[in-house]
């Protein structure tokens, strides 16, 4: 891997660390990426689905997760982790997601004071898997003109100051997030900005160290010379040295060990980061900068010098031709002043020449010239998905069958009385809908909810009703007053034949015919009714077309399949409407005889 990142990498960001991650998206839109670097957030207390953030002026969602197998079964093109979580967290968050084979390329995790006994355990685990593990105690990484990893770099300000929002020729690594800022920006001044950087972590024990980081850096084309900050400490800058020596490294290499103040206090003493101690002279600042100016490695007198020798290797690599002009990119520009939208469609949209449904115009599907139906139309607008003719068939098949049942039942009766009291279409329309619930349409919900229930757990006839015996309830979408094995409902032969015929395949069905056959052995009346019929099938429909036992379950309790009663229904009660007005019907009053009287006088208290 010589490129640690592209413009077309994303992350699994792990804690919902807005301002970081807004950063990152600001970020993106300045050097006008495609898509935002950020696939998905996992955030294992958020109850909700996604998080908004701006994107330039507009704003995107980026979608919630409570796990990161969860995030990565809904992203799998997401090569890199943004471990925010605590320290207390960040050891398994990590190892989590080194244990799913082949996702992660690298692993960022920014918490400080993880045990050294679990940093050494994950960091070996990440090199057994080939995964880039930068930190612990960072702040990150950063391919300019293609992807920044949270906080690094600071504000756009800061990063086009700073040369960071394109490519330029030098490889930085250092300990330090604070001085990888620093450092960018005297690279800027003093050069044509870097190619790549990466602050590898302040902890003791971090996951790729300087010689990894530099060995990429010697492959990825972009860069021409690199610059190493250590600081006092460990002995990880005599790797470097090594590979210097025997040729593994043959750019050249800008280098110093802050520190050197150390010589000064008596061994021993920390420096800011837990790496930050020497215990021996081998790991002193000065010890480890002398050893590397040795070995060929540009080391200046100090670290004031240090831009001076930038300079004076740029110029050098620029006269010989081995560094080329960088043409400077157009920006755009993050709006000072941004304001969040109040509402979010992603169904329609009206803002063009023409609406269109889920993408689509709605001339593509409206005329009978496009062969779409409202089948096709339920689709796009309900599920956002087109559906093949099978299933916008069936669709279609439903609110024809449940469009009326007569006008006694609750719902007509009451848009009738509502019609002739002279109110309107829409107003007598309501008072038939507002009758919909668990007693009249319901029965659809309530047998996909229980039969999907039961097969889901493998429960046989009779266990199944011995549970819904025990939970006290009827099996919903069996039985009916007046139809039986003798008089069955044509209503439900007629589905059954159309799945039948144009179903891949009915397994929930043909699991409630087993439900049926022990309940008529009964009672012969103890049918699969029409209601139950259509809830069963649509989920063999769904699960038909692909969609997650998960997402069924959410179309079940979110009331869709009481929307596919609610549509049919609607054309019928609209029609017993239209007939009392057509009718001229006077106002309804409940005859007398029709009501049990029972008015006891009032007792005196």
């Amino acid at each position: 891997m010589s490129k640690l990142y592209t413009k077309d990498t994303q992350a699994i960001f792990w804690n919902n660390n807005k301002t970081a991650i807004q950063r990152m998206l600001d970020y993106d839109y300045t050097i006008g990426r495609e898509k935002p670097s950020v696939a998905g957030i996992v955030a294992p207390t958020s109850g909700n689905k996604f998080e908004k953030f701006f994107y330039g002026p507009d704003e995107v969602m980026v979608p919630l997760y409570k796990t990161t197998g969860d995030a990565v079964a809904e992203q799998p093109q997401a090569d890199v982790l943004l471990n925010f979580a605590s320290f207390r967290t960040a050891y398994d968050v990590t190892m989590e997601a080194i244990a799913i084979e082949g996702q992660f390329k690298s692993i960022m995790v920014t918490a400080e004071g993880i045990p050294e006994r679990l940093a050494r355990k994950m960091n070996q685990a990440a090199r057994d898997a080939g995964v880039t593990v930068i930190g612990p105690a960072t702040v990150g990484a950063i391919a300019p003109g293609a992807f920044k990893i949270a906080n690094i770099g600071g504000t756009i300000e800061n990063i086009v100051n700073s040369k960071l929002h394109r490519a330029g020729s030098c490889g930085l690594v250092t300990r330090s997030g604070g001085l990888f800022n620093e450092l960018s920006n005297i690279i800027a001044i003093n050069a044509d900005g870097i190619a790549e950087g990466v602050a590898i972590g302040g902890d003791r024990f971090v996951g790729s160290v300087f010689i990894d980081n530099l060995l990429r850096m010697e492959e990825n084309p972009d860069v021409k010379y690199m610059i190493l900050l250590g600081e006092v400490g460990g002995t990880e800058e005599y790797k470097v040295i090594e590979a210097v020596k025997d040729g593994r490294i043959k750019k050249p290499i800008i280098a110093w060990c802050i520190g050197t103040i150390a010589k000064h206090f008596s061994s021993g003493v920390q420096f800011g980061h837990a790496g930050a101690s020497a215990n021996a002279d081998a790991e002193t600042a000065a010890y480890k900068n002398k050893a590397m100016a040795e070995a060929g490695i540009y080391v200046p007198e100090s670290f004031n010098d240090l831009p001076s020798k930038i300079a004076e290797v740029y110029t050098d690599l620029k006269d010989k031709g081995i560094i080329s002009e960088i043409e400077e990119p157009e920006l755009k520009v993050v709006p000072k002043v941004r304001r969040p939208k109040q509402f979010i469609c992603t169904i329609s949209d009206d803002r063009g020449e023409e609406c269109t449904y889920a993408g689509f115009p709605i001339s593509s599907v409206a005329t009978p010239d496009t062969g779409k139906g409202i089948g096709d139309v339920i689709s796009l607008l309900w599920f956002k998905k087109q559906y093949p003719k099978w299933a916008t068939e069936f669709i279609e098949t439903v609110i024809k069958t449940v469009a009326d049942h007569g006008p006694a039942v609750s719902g007509a009766h009451n848009a009738k009385v509502t019609a002739r009291a002279g109110k309107s279409v829409v107003e007598a329309l309501v008072t038939g809908l507002l009758t919909i619930g668990p007693r009249f349409g319901g029965a659809i919900d309530g047998a996909a909810k229980y039969f999907k229930y039961a097969d889901d757990n493998n429960l046989s006839p009779a266990e199944f009703l011995s549970y819904m015996k025990k939970q006290g309830i009827p099996i919903p979408g069996i039985g009916h007053r007046i139809k039986s094995l003798k008089n069955p409902d044509l209503r439900v032969t007629g589905l059954m034949n159309f799945a039948a015929e144009h179903f891949p395949a009915t397994p929930l069905l043909d699991y409630a015919r087993t439900v049926e056959a022990l309940t008529t052995s009964k009672k012969e009346n103890l049918i699969l009714n029409v209601d139950g019929t259509i809830g069963i099938l649509m989920v063999d429909m769904w699960r038909a077309l692909g969609y997650s036992e998960d997402e069924i379950n959410e179309f079940i309790e979110s009331g869709t399949l009481n929307a596919f009663f609610i549509v049919g229904r609607s054309i019928g009660f609209i029609g017993h409407v239209l007939d009392e007005k057509r009718l001229a019907m006077p106002m309804y009053r409940h005859p007398m005889d029709d009501i049990l009287y029972d008015v006891q006088e009032a007792e005196e208290i």
